[in-house]
């Protein structure tokens, strides 16, 4: 199953993310990337590392990040990574997060899901 991680300036939106996700789709492994280490608003590049490996598979793993700072914290982790399996995808983060942990527990690929997300989510088109 394709995981997700949630990269946020905010610990408590991270979670709040990753909490609306899980109700749609109990069983998806996703962690929250949120805020410092000390709980102040800023990225991690550590924690958002340590999210990556800690819901790692050979299935892949989708990350959404909020907005500036988050987004290049993250492609710094990615490019350290260096795995063809952790794809960073630019989409709203509440709805791809949803959107995403819904495929994966349909067993969608991790190619198949970034194609969903990429053509529905930036046209605003998605069904859930």
């Amino acid at each position: 199953m394709v995981g997700i991680v949630i990269v946020s300036h905010s610990q408590k939106l991270a979670e709040g993310v990753m909490e609306v996700a899980q109700m749609t789709a109990a069983n998806v492994p996703i962690a929250a990337a949120g805020g410092l280490a000390n709980g102040a608003f800023g990225t991690s590049y550590d924690k958002i590392k340590n999210a990556v490996e800690s819901i790692y598979t050979d299935d892949g793993v989708i990350v959404l990040a909020d907005m500036g700072s988050a987004v290049m914290t993250a492609e710094m982790v990615l490019e350290d990574i260096d795995s063809d399996n952790v794809k960073l995808i630019d989409c709203p983060l509440v709805e791809g997060a949803v959107f995403a942990a819904v495929e994966s527990v349909g067993e969608r690929t991790l190619t198949e899901i970034i194609e969903k997300l990429r053509s529905c989510l930036h046209s605003r088109k998605a069904v859930y």
